[in-house]
């Protein structure tokens, strides 16, 4: 029972962080492109802007290295919008491997939990008993009661880590997307193929 209460703590913290990470104001803001093509339209792109940028969002530090590269052209920038977004999209899948993980050696844990406990419970039947029967069968019943549990524990932990990981990948899917059209449309209007 010590490691799946490890990794049912460990499963909550990384949900409620991912959940407070992978909201959509903290990865994507609405207004940022505006904000940043107002600069950009008024010359007001400085080093202090930048920084902001970067440190603002992921999509801000899409649009930092846009901003840095525009006018080295369009393929370079895009290119190097391109390489900052694989950096990104990496951090904003960190730690949905361990909760992937949790996912499924939880329930696996269970079961090793309620093979040891049936172990036990076999063992603890001794030859003389054997020879008379087992005797009262609710001793019997409430030790394989008792390692049932781990295995109901297990999947109690499995289950909503598994059900919370792929709806985390979902939300990392749908922010990448969100951040490329957003980069596509920068990169554009910057380099004068469309207008807003």
């Amino acid at each position: 029972m010590w490691p799946l209460l490890l990794c049912s703590i460990i499963a909550l913290a990384i949900v409620a962080e991912r959940f407070w990470t992978l909201q959509k104001r903290n990865v994507a803001p609405d207004q940022l492109l505006k904000q940043v093509l107002d600069h950009e339209k008024a010359n007001r792109v400085s080093e202090d802007l930048l920084r902001l940028l970067v440190k603002s969002s992921p999509l801000g530090r899409l649009f930092a290295v846009g901003l840095i590269n525009r006018d080295h052209g369009r393929e370079i920038m895009k290119e190097a919008i391109e390489e900052e977004g694989s950096i990104v999209v990496h951090e904003l899948d960190r730690y949905l491997n361990t909760l992937g993980t949790i996912a499924a050696i939880s329930p696996l844990l269970g079961l090793l939990g309620t093979v040891i406990g049936m172990i036990q419970v076999f063992t603890s039947i001794t030859p003389d008993v054997m020879s008379q029967g087992i005797g009262d069968p609710t001793i019997l019943a409430a030790g394989i009661s008792k390692a049932l549990i781990t295995t109901a524990a297990g999947l109690s932990i499995g289950i909503p880590a598994l059900m919370f990981h792929r709806y985390f990948k979902g939300k990392v899917h749908s922010l990448t997307v969100e951040m490329e059209q957003q980069s596509v449309k920068l990169v554009e209007i910057i380099q004068g193929d469309r207008e807003y």
